[in-house]
């Protein structure tokens, strides 16, 4: 009788150990995601999407013609304009082809082959970035961007910093040449080599892309980031 009552003791003592050395125990993160919104025609990694569906890092977005994509995340709302396709990250949209607006206080960013497009500061910053037809075009509407040719992605750099770099103040647009960037785009050896057939056909409707029509509209000045317009 007296030896059940120490391992009484010790086994509610180690009932309550468990439970606490368990909540010490690493939890896997998981990965940041949004809520988009649309009204039809937006598909996600080739499904249509549902008003108010959630989407996580890597999925790919497209929207049809005469659809809008609207993403929200803490701090972030970003706008897809029709006939736009792009895949989303945790702290940034890799745009394929199209136009998205970006409002962010958290410095989300955009990112189109091995250009950058990023807020100065991490206060409210609106921008838009379109890729049309190898010209990407920046328009920063409230607070500055910056544009950065990205090290290690498209072809090598100079080694001169500066023509890497460039900078959209507000209330400016400017446009850059995304093959004198980056370098021409890789053909495949073969039909469909490596390519998703969702960003093919997102590509052959994006003739008549939407582009968005800017408040503040400013001019096309020179950038060291090789311009498309001079």
């Amino acid at each position: 009788m007296g030896a059940s009552i120490p391992r009484c003791v010790l086994s509610l003592a180690m009932a309550m150990i468990l439970p606490l050395s368990m909540m010490g125990q690493a939890i896997p993160e998981q990965p940041a995601g949004a809520i988009l919104h649309s009204q039809g025609g937006v598909w996600v990694n080739g499904y249509e999407a549902r008003d108010s569906s959630a989407v996580f890092a890597g999925d790919v977005i497209e929207t049809k013609s005469g659809a809008t994509a609207n993403l929200t995340l803490a701090g972030t709302t970003v706008l897809m304009s029709p006939e736009s396709v792009g895949k989303f990250q945790a702290d940034l949209l890799e745009l394929d082809h199209g136009s998205v607006s970006v409002g962010t206080s958290t410095g989300f960013k955009v990112r189109v082959n091995c250009v950058l497009v990023a807020p100065v500061v991490r206060e409210w910053t609106q921008y838009v970035v379109t890729d049309l037809n190898g010209t990407i075009q920046v328009s920063a509407n409230k607070k500055d961007v910056n544009v950065d040719h990205e090290a290690g992605r498209g072809k090598p750099t100079t080694g001169n910093e500066a023509s890497q770099h460039a900078s959209v103040l507000e209330g400016q647009q400017k446009s850059f040449d995304e093959s004198g960037i980056c370098g021409a785009p890789v053909r495949p050896t073969s039909p469909m080599n490596g390519i998703s057939p969702k960003w093919i056909a997102a590509g052959a409707a994006g003739v008549g892309i939407l582009v968005f029509t800017l408040i503040h509209g400013g001019g096309s000045p020179s950038s060291p980031v090789s311009p498309a317009t001079p």
